[in-house]
């Protein structure tokens, strides 16, 4: 059996997938349906190029095997003028204190969404 055919709960693998991918662009593309956090390092840039971050993440659909192997658009690294950063979307209980238990589930889910500078991961 492929993942593609597994099904947990009433829902294929496949649909899980998809559930999580549009939601996971939808808080990287508007910032609604989860937080987002930067580290130490992207909150000291200036104003300006924090703004410009966000922007290129937000526009970022440069998804592949290589950087999203499970079809999530959950993480990438990317370059922003000269500066390499990398943003990943992990998934929550609603109280923030365990991983969520379903993450295609937005009732059960919140998602926090870091952008970080690579060494700061």
């Amino acid at each position: 059996m492929t993942c593609s055919t597994e099904r947990v709960g009433r829902q294929s693998a496949a649909d899980r997938t998809a559930r999580i991918r549009t939601l996971n662009d939808q808080l990287r593309q508007t910032g609604a349906g989860g937080r987002m956090v930067m580290t130490a390092g992207v909150a000291a840039l200036p104003a300006q190029e924090i703004g410009a971050i966000l922007l290129a993440i937000a526009n970022f659909d440069a998804f592949d095997q290589n950087n999203d192997p499970w079809g999530q658009h959950d993480c990438a690294l990317l370059h922003v003028g000269d500066r390499q950063l990398f943003f990943k979307i992990d998934y929550y209980d609603r109280a923030l204190v365990n991983l969520s238990p379903d993450a295609s589930d937005p009732a059960v889910t919140i998602r926090v969404m870091t952008v970080m500078l690579p060494e700061e991961y």
